[in-house]
């Protein structure tokens, strides 16, 4: 998704918006409304994150949307009804990170195209 938004995930802070992507999406509301504003005006905010990535607190980062997504998989370890529940669910995680992936790429753009647009012609 970030390729096709023109955006390169060599840059581990690329990734990092990538995974506040997933917060967004797998996280209890008042976390995804704390993400949502860390994600308002990226450009920006990646610049507060270090330079090195193994100062990158990862652990903190990834544990809200994880515990969401444990609950939804351990429907799977069913026996018998396990597969078809994990097709299904599944199914409705992709969609639902594909809509929140597509949203978050669209408000960066709409960002950076503001940003342009407010900068004198001769820049």
């Amino acid at each position: 998704m970030a390729a096709l938004y023109g955006y390169s995930v060599d840059d581990y802070k690329e990734r990092v918006y990538l995974l506040h992507i997933f917060q967004l999406a797998f996280s209890s509301q008042q976390q995804r409304r704390e993400v949502y504003l860390q994600m308002v005006d990226w450009e920006a905010q990646k610049q507060l994150l270090p330079e090195d990535i193994h100062q990158f607190d990862w652990r903190t980062f990834q544990q809200e949307y994880r515990d969401y997504i444990d609950l939804a998989k351990l429907a799977q370890m069913i026996p018998i009804i396990g597969a078809p529940v994990g097709a299904v669910v599944n199914y409705k995680l992709l969609q639902k990170l594909g809509h929140t992936a597509m949203n978050a790429y669209r408000l960066r753009w709409k960002e950076n195209n503001a940003l342009k647009n407010s900068l004198p012609p001769h820049l």
